[in-house]
């Protein structure tokens, strides 16, 4: 609702300002509008200029000479509305030319389909190769303890008398183990991110790569077209 409200001051600024320029313009030719705006530009234009209606502009006649002098148009209140959307409609465009840069690097990149999945196999493969390694890492821990569950089969009775090394070998390999095995499982969570970031570009991708086709032409259409005159031939 603020932005339907800051177009539709906006919108009657300018056509009151327009307006009564209209109705004081002399009748004798078009006039000139020329100002300095905010950022310190000359800017001209054949109606009253919006950028300039928080300061004073000049009418000139066709010959140059000043016709009338039209002095700020706006209120303090009125002023910052117009700063504010003039703003947001910058930022606006920064952002729209931004998204454009991005598209147009996305498409060099992924020019179809098969490139796009080839980069997303090589992410997956990273992935799965790191994994690989911690998988065998804890195929060692694994054996280790064996081995360490042997030895403590001569203190099953009483493990209290198990050698304070052995005990503390144990606790370590149980640490790694579990340590081992949240990694692994936050490997197959950046499994799953890798898809769904591929698989968001390759939406966005599809719409690109339709508007990026080239238009086919429908059979007959060539008889449409205007013949070459003899003239011409």
């Amino acid at each position: 609702m603020k932005k339907w409200a800051a177009s539709a001051v906006c919108v009657a600024l300018w056509a009151g300002v327009a307006a009564l320029a209209s109705a004081q313009a002399p009748a004798q030719g078009q006039g000139i509008y020329t100002c300095v705006d905010k950022y310190g530009r000359r800017l001209t234009a054949d109606r009253p200029i919006i950028e300039c209606l928080d300061r004073e502009q000049r009418e000139l006649s066709p010959s140059g000479v000043t016709r009338r002098q039209i002095g700020p148009s706006l209120s303090d209140s009125e002023r910052t509305l117009l700063e504010a959307q003039q703003r947001k409609d910058s930022e606006e465009r920064v952002r729209v030319i931004e998204e454009r840069r991005r598209e147009r690097a996305l498409v060099a990149r992924y020019p179809d389909k098969a490139a796009h999945d080839v980069e997303r196999n090589a992410a997956i493969q990273m992935v799965d190769e790191v994994t690989a390694t911690a998988e065998k890492r804890m195929v060692e821990l694994k054996n280790q303890r064996k081995a360490f569950d042997l030895e403590m089969e001569f203190y099953k009775k009483d493990p209290n008398k198990a050698p304070m090394t052995l005990r503390r070998k144990i606790a370590e390999n149980e640490d790694s183990v579990a340590e081992l095995q949240r990694f692994i499982l936050g490997q197959e969570q950046e499994k799953r991110k890798v898809h769904q970031k591929f698989d968001v570009e390759l939406a966005k991708l599809k719409g690109l790569w339709e508007a990026l086709k080239p238009v086919a032409t429908t059979p007959g259409a060539a008889a449409t077209l205007p013949s070459a005159s003899p003239a011409s031939r």
